[in-house]
């Protein structure tokens, strides 16, 4: 009787737990948009020569990157298997720890592995909690609820990019003044604690560990769901590949175009992308919601690969046409963050659930790190022609409008217990 009032009522349990998620997606956003921000002062202030700058920052860019998703992986895979074995909470608690903790230690960085090492570990704790709180949040909500929550899940973090990039417009990040905002990152830690107290444990999960111990990671590979995972890796990796290898370097490009005459035009176009972002999480799953999970990726893909190739292929400058462009590219780009935690809850198990998702969504990141790591070679390879690197990253959406006619549709179903 408890898990079905669970399941059909919402009182004050379910508003405490997307709070606490909530909180906890946003600092995760906030903490992501700060390397972008941060990057290239930060890398020019450990380089120490004038000449062939841009190589050096595009190379340890797309390597920092790649060491946050290769961490944002492992911490998924770790976490969610925490998840599913000690419970949602304890485990998002201790991944927001994590997170917070790492990202602050960035004020002491002298160079630019220990950027990476710190960004690597601070990972682990992001990557973890987006499974954590995808999985208690919907396990806690009634199912007619899930494709507003889960465009609410994708705008959370792209609040706290909107945050990074309004204190960016503030106060300009220069490579005097950029260490101390890493140290923005520990307040997270205080999250912990209030999560602790007073947000409950899903129920669906205690009905599910007392039927005895799971073995998530071994499900999720079994021939029952294989399909699920592999195509979720699929679309997981799609979107990642969209995003960290273009958009995430947006920043980086405007701060080349115009850093030394407007130093804050950075944080201005992040903040354009960010709006954009938040618009795209809550469209997202409503039209997965209106039209089918499967047309719904689809037109995500399509218009992706419409905006980006504006953007990435009109030789624009930095003005207005630019502002408008990455606003829309942002929208369409990160509409996918809405998109997933409507459709991959719905791919697995109970017992299975948060470790199903870490893998799909992780398992992305980590092909994603190698498309940030390509991202750096190409900048570099076109003589730091960012435009030029995006044209060719967002072709991988082409392959996103194939892939999803071969997953299973699963509009108007209920969460698999």
């Amino acid at each position: 009787m408890k898990q079905e009032q669970v399941i059909t009522r919402i009182g004050s349990a379910q508003l405490k737990v997307l709070l606490a998620a909530f909180g906890g997606w946003l600092f995760d956003g906030f903490e992501m948009g700060l390397f972008p921000i941060v990057a290239r002062p930060a890398l020019r202030s450990m380089y120490h020569s004038e000449s062939g700058v841009d190589g050096f920052v595009g190379a340890w860019m797309g390597n920092i990157t790649a060491l946050f998703l290769l961490g944002a992986a492992a911490g998924g895979l770790i976490f969610g298997w925490l998840g599913d074995r000690i419970g949602r909470v304890r485990a998002m608690a201790m991944s927001i720890l994590v997170y917070s903790l790492f990202t602050g230690l960035g004020f002491f960085a002298q160079e630019p592995w220990h950027l990476g090492l710190f960004r690597f570990i601070a990972a682990l704790g992001m990557g973890g909690e987006w499974s954590l709180g995808v999985a208690l949040v919907m396990e806690y909500w009634p199912d007619k609820w899930r494709p507003l929550l889960a465009g609410i899940i994708g705008a959370a973090s792209n609040v706290g990019f909107l945050l990074v990039a309004l204190v960016g417009i503030s106060i300009s990040v220069t490579t005097d003044s950029w260490r101390w905002m890493w140290l923005v990152g520990v307040l997270p830690a205080f999250l912990v604690f209030l999560i602790l107290l007073f947000v409950p444990e899903s129920e669906r999960w205690k009905a599910s560990a007392a039927q005895g111990a799971a073995a998530p990671l071994r499900e999720v590979f079994s021939r029952a769901y294989l399909r699920n995972t592999l195509l979720g890796i699929a679309f997981a990796s799609i979107a990642l590949i969209g995003t960290w290898g273009t958009i995430q370097w947006a920043p980086v490009w405007v701060d080349q175009m115009v850093g030394q005459t407007m130093p804050k035009a950075k944080a201005f176009i992040a903040m354009l992308s960010a709006l954009g972002a938040i618009l795209g999480c809550l469209v997202g799953p409503l039209i997965g919601g209106k039209l089918g999970r499967r047309p719904a990726f689809f037109l995500l893909c399509l218009s992706s690969l419409i905006t980006c190739g504006f953007l990435y292929r009109s030789d624009l400058s930095y003005g207005l046409t630019f502002q408008i462009a990455f606003f829309f590219a942002g929208t369409t780009t990160a509409a996918f963050y809405g998109w997933f935690p409507l459709f991959l809850p719905e791919l697995f198990p109970t017992r299975a659930r948060a470790t199903g998702q870490g893998v799909c969504f992780n398992t992305g990141r980590i092909f994603a790190a190698f498309g940030a790591i390509l991202g750096g070679q190409l900048v570099a390879y076109f003589d730091g022609d960012y435009a030029r690197m995006g044209a060719v990253i967002t072709l991988v959406y082409i392959l996103g409008l194939v892939l999803i006619w071969f997953v299973p549709e699963t509009k108007g179903k209920p969460l698999p217990e």
